[in-house]
């Protein structure tokens, strides 16, 4: 794959060495480099905290090495990201111990992401590569990657150039590369096929909110959903948001960003299961048509919907496509959603919470977001805050008049929408990276995909 920077594994014989050194092993490492690079090492106050890098010099102004530092408290255990974007281009590979060189590795691979379409000559720029270790499942190493970056890419288009129109057709794509079948509901077919809620949201754009259908696998196998938000750009309709929250509201089809993602690593990898991919795509936008605050809709379910905010539309797409989901009785069903900001005071950026009744489910996808590297917390279902929804004129408020538990409301929200699949678990992410960090520079960043891929190919398998 080569955005994730990686050479063939041939090339390690010319590669330049990364010696990764930690603050206990300093000494006995530079004792080994000689006299010349020892202070060369000591001159340019190398202390091999956690990221540190220094270029160790050759004679002829080549490269002799790099010394990569890990060994600091609170280290990235990706930290390794940092890599790809300070090194000049060459080809590198790790020399001697590496605690984890799966996460070395990782690291790297998730470093090396950049999003430059729309930067003029910026993909004729050279990049370092690195050689994977043989002992390491490259295949998989790499599908992983390639998930993350799709979400990633995806989240970072425009909504100028990503709007239901464009997912739909990326979404193709993605379904022609892995001999999947898709089929979407359009427009007016939305009320015909009873979608009514996707289509009150989705009318006020002159794009057609559409629901996209992709199915993959044996028709016998355990059945697989997942459900992605796909609004691909949110105003917060009539009740309009301000300026700077609308500022990233490309990013409001992050859960079907996500679902992308990890249905390609779910497909690239041929895990035994029925796959099937739902994203209701709309914008929410402004119009003489648009929903409005006081409407009741009907749902697919059956339920009538009061409208208390048209801003927490992304909860009322999902409930449609969650009933479709559901209709079938699936063994898992994943939601993931950048839903809420109340998620995003509770647990920050980088921790998405998440919500299911099954105890045994929630173990296994903490096990695996901490094997993966992946950070997950589970939020409960609260079930006393389940009454805040209730509404004097119809089955159900979609939001409470209370500014608590704001994550906890949608997701119970949700939950009504779902009665006959074993296994239901919701997800809020953020879907972006605010602050660069070493395995992400700031924009689109995929949480919770990796750590659901290894749960998914573990309790399935291949």
């Amino acid at each position: 794959m080569d955005r994730a920077g990686f050479a063939a594994a041939r090339r390690k014989a010319g590669a330049v060495p990364i010696c990764c050194v930690s603050p206990d092993n300093l000494a006995d490492t530079l004792s080994r480099l000689g006299r010349t690079q020892e202070s060369w090492a000591k001159a340019n106050r190398f202390s091999a905290r956690s990221g540190d890098i220094l270029i160790l010099p050759a004679a002829g102004g080549k490269m002799a090495g790099v010394l990569f530092g890990g060994g600091a408290p609170g280290g990235d255990a990706f930290g390794s990201g940092k890599l790809p974007r300070a090194l000049p281009a060459a080809t590198y590979a790790v020399s001697g111990d590496c605690a984890d060189p799966f996460a070395f590795a990782m690291g790297w691979g998730l470093g090396a992401y950049r999003f430059s379409d729309y930067v003029k000559g910026a993909k004729n720029c050279g990049s370092p590569r690195l050689v994977v270790p043989p002992a390491l499942r490259r295949s998989d190493l790499e599908r992983q990657i390639e998930g993350v970056f799709l979400a990633r890419d995806l989240i970072n288009l425009p909504a100028n150039d990503l709007g239901p129109g464009e997912l739909e057709a990326r979404c193709r794509s993605l379904a022609k590369a892995h001999g999947a079948r898709i089929g979407v509901t359009k427009g007016d077919a939305l009320l015909k096929k009873n979608f009514p809620m996707i289509h009150a949201v989705g009318r006020a754009s002159d794009r057609a909110p559409r629901l996209i259908d992709m199915t993959w696998g044996k028709a016998g196998a355990a059945k697989v959903t997942l459900v992605g938000k796909g609004v691909c750009f949110d105003t917060g309709g009539l009740n309009l948001k301000p300026g700077k929250s609308m500022a990233l509201m490309k990013k409001d089809m992050g859960g079907a960003a996500h679902v992308l993602g990890l249905a390609a690593m779910i497909m690239s990898a041929g895990l035994k299961v029925r796959l099937r991919v739902l994203i209701p795509a709309v914008d929410n936008n402004v119009s003489a048509n648009a929903y409005r605050p006081g409407d009741i809709l009907r749902s697919r379910r059956g339920l009538s919907v009061e409208i208390g905010n048209t801003d927490a539309e992304g909860r009322l797409v999902l409930a449609d496509a969650l009933t479709l989901g559901d209709e079938e009785a699936p063994d898992l069903l994943i939601n993931m959603a950048t839903l809420t900001g109340a998620a995003r005071v509770a647990l920050g950026p980088d921790l998405p919470p998440f919500f299911t009744d099954d105890d045994a489910l929630a173990d296994a996808i903490a096990a695996h977001a901490v094997s993966a590297n992946d950070p997950l917390w589970r939020l409960p279902f609260w079930p006393a805050y389940d009454r805040w929804l209730e509404s004097k004129i119809a089955d159900v408020n979609h939001i409470t008049d209370s500014g608590f538990a704001g994550s906890m409301t949608a997701a119970l929200f949700l939950r009504r929408f779902v009665r006959q699949t074993k296994r239901f678990v919701h997800f809020d992410i953020f879907g972006w990276c605010p602050r660069e960090k070493p395995s992400c520079v700031v924009g689109g960043e995929a949480q919770g995909i990796r750590a659901l891929y290894g749960l998914i190919a573990e309790r399935y398998g291949a």
